[in-house]
């Protein structure tokens, strides 16, 4: 099949290249770097010409919650208006476990719109909602990080291997539009603030951590409100597993 993965140059749409291809498949990247601009619709005509199936698995730049809805709004219009004049048949988001369950987050806030765009449209879809990925505590600690020490949020949440979210779109991108997918999440639930500790010791790094309800991550993400549904489907690779690749 020709595939076209949508912000092919990130961790997720690399790794979903990259098992496609291992697998025989034609892979047409989209990034902004690649020259084909989602916001600005530029070069996306070309890149979807004759592509049976997209794969959006693309990130947006940080910012308030109106920067953030408009951005993946313009990507997502500009994308699915170019898939429906090339005759693509299957459109695939990625999106985040519990992203209807939080309100004040503008990431989620930002997907949310992204979901809604794709369920309005034309073609055909499948929205894939997976949980953090294992590099998720070290990346939110760096956030904060100053002198050594950094605050982060006690999160509930049961990650996956980026891995292996790759090839379960991968997977999906070959098949039949399904709607809505299963959430698809690792194997066990951890709590972040132990997860940035392990990754930090894996690292070799010191950095004193502390817990902290605030910025991004209110009480309104505590609990089980990040954790998969009871027909989520399970990824092999646990974090400690992932920890020993990283060392």
């Amino acid at each position: 099949m020709r595939i076209a993965v949508a912000g092919a140059t990130g961790n997720i749409g690399a790794l979903t290249t990259a098992a496609l291809e291992r697998d025989g498949h034609d892979v047409v990247r989209i990034s902004r770097s690649l020259g084909v601009d989602l916001v600005t619709g530029e070069g996306l005509d070309a890149a979807l010409a004759g592509v049976d199936a997209v794969v959006d698995a693309v990130n947006g730049p940080a910012g308030s919650r109106e920067e953030a809805v408009s951005y993946f709004a313009a990507a997502t219009r500009n994308l699915l208006a170019a898939e429906g004049r090339a005759g693509v048949r299957h459109h695939v988001l990625l999106s985040i476990v519990g992203v209807h369950r939080v309100e004040g987050n503008a990431h989620y806030a930002a997907k949310r719109e992204q979901e809604r765009l794709v369920e309005a449209g034309q073609v055909p879809w499948t929205i894939m909602p997976a949980t953090q990925f294992h590099d998720f505590a070290e990346m939110v600690a760096g956030w904060t990080e100053q002198d050594g020490v950094s605050t982060i949020a006690p999160l509930l949440i049961q990650p996956i291997a980026p891995a292996d979210v790759a090839e379960v779109l991968a997977e999906v991108a070959l098949g039949e539009p399904q709607g809505r997918h299963a959430d698809v999440a690792g194997p066990e639930t951890q709590d972040l603030v132990d997860m940035a500790r392990r990754t930090h010791q894996a690292r070799g790094r010191e950095v004193k951590l502390v817990p902290v309800w605030s910025g991004l991550f209110g009480t309104e993400m505590a609990g089980d409100v990040l954790l998969p549904g009871k027909d989520a489907r399970l990824a092999p690779t646990t974090f400690e597993e992932w920890l020993g690749q990283q060392r």
